[in-house]
């Protein structure tokens, strides 16, 4: 389910076609379609099915629901029919009707007509864009008489992965979606790609591009005068409109899912299906349709046992799915998420639509949800509320009416409060009392949202422009560039990655234009939304549905975002510490980090939305913009050293200065944490290797043969003494702050360049110190003299260090003080290891070094080993133990004897 891709002007590429048309779940065994490609004159077409009628050619991806009554119209005009095919019927109705002919289309569907003879290509998009249609400028065939080509595609990722486009990013989208503000309907996160509108059909030519609107719909609808008020009639209407929806959705022979949330909208969609089935009218969803749902019962909501009412309450109760996603799962799926979506998202919920699609995927062809819904009816929160701001009258208690309209007025504000609580209370929180409030601007780079951002604000959720005032426009608004516009191009995006055809009942454009004739009182009584459908299904589903207040954001289910996050905060952070995140132009690494250091102590008012979006975005960066190595299906597992081998990129022998030769083998551990015996798990990795020589190979003899020490790291002594300590408890203060930012940090380690290690430093050393040593340091760069700060600050303050992209965890998310009394370790290790090591190596031990050790530096912290501690650090000089996450946080050091 890859879509459809072509291009107009660039046929001196053969190999385009095939690139573009490449799906990537081909091989995935997931029922995706195959493609077939042609030429036809300037343009070129790939699509599962390439139709062709006189001298036009079609590609379809999508669905035409009302297919049966457009071919009855084109037959009593004289066209035929080879088969059943929707393509025949788009193409028929195109070459009847031109472009006006998508106006009389009801479906899901992106088209590209081909006019070879006028080398003309049509492209369109349904009304509401249920189906992405993508299309980008690039350069063309000079030769054949076409400087400016266009590729166009189904998929985003199909015009990145074919080259024909840059992998760059539109720079002002990001920030607008940083921001939290609507973005245009047309804008992609890529440079240089537009997406079609809803409802628009573009036509390019050697003449050029034009653009234009074939369906009037949203425009209707955001000027609609709703006429309609209450009435008693108003929720069978409903049921009848839906009920022609659905039967129109649900196409044999192929099985048809439900998903459920438990919600009031695709309760309705089950309970017509349902319905149908009773009349014989669901041939494509079975006598036993399966659902779908996701649930979080430890979360303290209800989902559970709604979605259990809502089955139970349909007469022919199908088989049904209920997952339970988890945050490992989540963390797991992340990869294969991002790619999915292709382009960043506002919400964390898109992923529930993601694993109810997987699940459904092999069970049935199409999946029916209650997208749209809600929205459709005012059954939001936050439309209520704009419902209640509309009538201020009413909120504030001097409504008209007299008695009656007081005590009607009352009422509804007595019934808002919840709907009010869920969209006030996020807000609220993040100005609470001790809670500092962290503007999302404070987390980008300043000159990115000068460039970008227009008119900046200081809030997250900002709009970039004025909120329509009347709720038919609110609607069309959400339509275009809302939520609703995000939850749409989700399905689409997860229903094509798991080959199952997502259907919205709820966007039938008779539905649409339905519901934006209806009046308020139609649709919110008593504080509550959705009156009509509420009503309309208040005799099959049970009150603690019905009457159930809706989650605020749209979808199956709402992510426990907050929790999963908090569990997940140790890979967050680490992808917020790492490199590549820290040269996006449009983040302020510092700021961000700190910000989320808060958001874990909920001492500061960062949104758990804006940690998404910038989480979402960087991973979006790393898998579909960032040069990535290409995958080797062939190459070998990965090895795991033995003690007797190097760390990758290091060696076995060093030689000193003075010709001495010592051979360091590196032992692999498990990891040290806070509550470990470090001398008893010591020894042990000390007598697996001896334990383990004498098989290990003649060529070991020599060199084990002189004397020999035990270098052990001074992270595991620090970390197994409680010296080291998540960045998220150390309580870092505005000195530790300010200091930090004048430190350099170096590739092989972030010393005191992080506001946790110097509040480390000033809670080992003292403020005042620290700043004596800071001015003096500052001096000594000043007249060419380095390291002046560690000299004067005293101390092991340079063992401090903080956490690393290529550490593992949990030195990834911790600063770790340096380890106190480290002679004193070394002494201890010495006497353990000379008590239980066998002969011949008993005699020969010459004692411990406690090391701290990085790529670009070397710092004996103990020892009980006689000699000068520079000797040690030579020894070390290309740190054997290695810089990243090879886990080798020990080495055994052997002098070989001379000659």
């Amino acid at each position: 389910m890859c879509g459809i891709a072509g291009h107009h002007g660039l046929t001196a590429d053969p190999s385009l076609l095939d690139r573009l048309g490449r799906c990537p779940w081909d091989e995935a065994g997931d029922g995706s379609e195959g493609t077939e490609t042609a030429t036809l004159g300037p343009v070129g077409l790939s699509a599962p099915v390439v139709g062709r009628s006189g001298r036009f050619a079609v590609a379809l991806d999508g669905e035409v629901y009302n297919r049966v009554d457009v071919r009855r119209d084109l037959e009593g005009l004289g066209h035929t029919f080879e088969g059943e095919a929707d393509w025949e019927v788009v193409l028929a109705a195109f070459v009847e009707w031109g472009e006006s002919g998508f106006d009389r289309l009801e479906g899901a569907f992106a088209v590209a007509v081909v006019d070879p003879d006028a080398g003309r290509l049509t492209l369109a998009r349904d009304h509401l864009g249920l189906r992405s249609l993508h299309l980008a400028q690039v350069a063309g065939d000079a030769g054949d008489g076409h400087p400016t080509g266009w590729v166009f595609a189904s998929r985003l990722t199909a015009l990145l992965d074919s080259g024909a486009v840059a992998r760059a990013v539109d720079e002002r989208t990001v920030c607008d979606y940083l921001l939290g503000r609507p973005r245009d309907e047309r804008s992609t996160f890529v440079a240089g790609v537009e997406r079609l509108a809803p409802g628009e059909v573009v036509t390019v030519s050697d003449a050029g591009v034009e653009r234009r609107r074939f369906s009037t719909l949203l425009d209707d609808v955001a000027v609609a005068t709703p006429a309609r008020h209450w009435e008693a009639g108003l929720p069978a209407e409903l049921r009848s409109r839906l009920a022609d929806s659905v039967r129109r959705r649900l196409r044999a022979p192929a099985p048809v899912g439900v998903g459920v949330s438990g919600g009031l909208a695709s309760g309705a969609v089950a309970l017509a299906v349902d319905d149908l089935a009773d009349t014989g009218s669901a041939a494509g969803a079975g006598a036993s349709p399966a659902t779908f749902s996701a649930v979080f019962p430890e979360h303290g909501g209800d989902d559970e046992r709604a979605v259990e009412a809502v089955t139970r309450a349909c007469r022919h109760e199908g088989r049904p799915h209920v997952l339970t996603p988890t945050p490992t799962e989540f963390k797991n799926d992340l990869s294969d998420l991002v790619r999915t979506l292709e382009e960043p998202v506002d919400s964390v919920d898109a992923y529930v639509r993601y694993r109810v699609a997987r699940e459904a995927s092999g069970q049935v062809a199409a999946l029916l949800s209650g997208t749209g819904g809600l929205d459709l009816l005012s059954g939001r929160p936050e439309q209520v509320v704009a419902h209640l701001r509309a009538r201020p009258s009413a909120v504030a208690g001097r409504p008209s009416g007299g008695p009656a309209g007081v005590l009607a007025a009352a009422r509804e504000a007595a019934g808002s409060v919840g709907a009010v609580a869920r969209v006030g209370l996020p807000a609220l929180a993040a100005r609470v009392p001790g809670r500092g409030h962290v503007p999302v601007t404070t987390l980008l780079d300043r000159t990115f949202v000068g460039r970008h951002g227009g008119r900046t604000s200081a809030t997250p959720s900002a709009p970039a422009a004025p909120t329509p005032a009347t709720r038919a426009g609110r609607l069309a608004d959400s339509l275009r560039h809302g939520a609703l516009r995000e939850q749409l191009l989700v399905d689409e995006r997860v229903g094509r990655r798991h080959g199952v055809r997502t259907r919205q009942p709820w966007l039938d454009t008779g539905l649409v234009r339905f519901a934006a004739d209806l009046g308020d009182d139609a649709l919110v009584s008593g504080g509550r939304g959705a009156r009509v459908l509420r009503e309309a299904v208040r005799d099959r589903l049970p009150a603690s549905v019905t009457d159930r207040r809706e989650p605020a954001s749209g979808g199956l289910a709402a992510v426990p975002a907050d929790e999963w996050f908090m569990r997940l905060k140790n890979h967050v952070y680490g992808i917020f510490l790492s490199e590549p995140f820290a040269n996006r132009p449009w983040v302020d690494q510092t700021e961000v980090l700190h910000a989320f250091e808060g958001w874990i102590k909920g001492s500061h008012g960062t949104t758990t939305d804006v940690v998404w979006r910038l989480l979402n975005l960087e991973l979006w960066m790393q898998e579909l913009v960032d040069d990535r190595p290409a995958d080797d299906a062939d190459a070998a597992p990965v090895h795991v050293k033995t003690d007797y081998e190097a760390n990758a990129r290091k060696q076995l022998d060093l030689t000193l200065d003075d010709g001495t030769v010592v051979r360091r083998y590196p032992l692999r551990t498990e990891l040290f944490g806070r509550d470990d015996d470090l001398d008893a798990r010591t020894l042990a990795y000390v007598e697996r290797f001896f334990d383990g020589l004498p098989a290990a190979g003649p060529e070991h003899e020599g060199p084990t043969s002189g004397p020999w020490h035990l270098f052990i790291s001074e992270k595991i002594v620090a970390i197994t003494q409680g010296r080291s300590f998540f960045i998220w408890d150390i309580k870092v203060g505005r000195a530790a702050r300010v200091l930090s930012r004048y430190v350099t940090r170096t590739p092989a380690g972030i010393g005191l360049g992080s506001p946790f290690t110097m509040q480390l430093a000033i809670e080992e050393a003292g403020l005042a110190r620290v700043l004596y040593a800071s001015a003096g340091g500052f001096a000594g760069k000043l007249v060419g003299r380095r390291g002046l700060f560690y000299e004067l600050v005293g101390g092991d303050i340079r063992a401090i260090d903080g956490p690393t992209e290529y550490s593992v965890y949990p030195a990834n998310v911790s600063a770790k003080l340096a380890p106190k009394d480290p002679d004193e370790v070394a002494a201890r290790l010495s006497a353990a290891i000379r008590a239980r090591v066998p002969e011949p190596w008993r005699s020969t031990y010459a004692g411990t070094v406690v090391m701290d050790a990085n790529d670009i530096g070397r710092n004996a912290l103990g020892q009980d080993a006689a000699g000068d501690r520079s000797r040690y650090e030579a020894m070390f000089a290309d740190n054997p133990l290695g810089q990243g996450s090879e886990q080798t946080p020990m080495a055994l050091v052997f002098v070989r004897p001379r000659g």
